[in-house]
């Protein structure tokens, strides 16, 4: 059976938006160069887009962390699968997100990054869902806030589906 999608932010807005936060990210780290952080897989698309925006310097490394728990829940144990392959130490840091949940696995990964001495240490989300927040994070550039529904698109997935839509849409299921 076909889940049903439904477009929440259109493809022109999701841009809009990735288009203001680049000016905004590059205005706050103007003379600096940025470290942006992609955490797997759903930020790869809204990362690649967003650096585009951005211009001060930008290098870019890889995260993937995953929390163990049975069936939508999580533990609260969180795994980090793939680290960094660049030190962090001294760099001007932004972690960027697809969609900021519960925020525990966030929370989790700040303070491991936060230990491994950055100059500066930021959080930028293409979705928030502040609503369903259990660990309080401070996200420092936010793209849309949303109510509790399933999304897909522009790197979140359904069962690995739907990763690759140009917009953000409901799952109806």
């Amino acid at each position: 059976m076909a889940e049903k999608i439904s477009v929440l932010i259109p493809e022109e807005e999701v841009d809009r938006k990735i288009e203001e936060l680049g000016r905004k990210i590059s205005a706050d780290y103007e003379g600096k160069s940025v470290h942006l952080i992609c955490v797997l897989k759903g930020s790869i698309f809204f990362t690649c887009e967003l650096a585009k925006r951005i211009t001060v310097p930008v290098t870019l490394d890889f995260m993937s962390c995953s929390s163990y728990g049975s069936g939508t829940k999580s533990s609260g144990v969180v795994k980090i699968v793939k680290d960094l392959d660049e030190p962090l130490e001294g760099r001007h840091v932004i972690v960027i997100e697809d969609i900021i949940d519960s925020g525990r696995t966030l929370s989790y990964l700040l303070e491991i990054l936060e230990a491994r001495k950055p100059a500066s240490l930021a959080l930028c989300t293409l979705l928030d869902k502040p609503d369903r927040r259990v660990k309080q994070v401070k996200v420092d550039y936010t793209g849309f806030e949303i109510e509790d529904k399933f999304v897909v698109g522009y790197g979140l997935d359904y069962a690995q589906r739907y990763r690759n839509l140009p917009y953000v849409g409901v799952v109806e299921l």
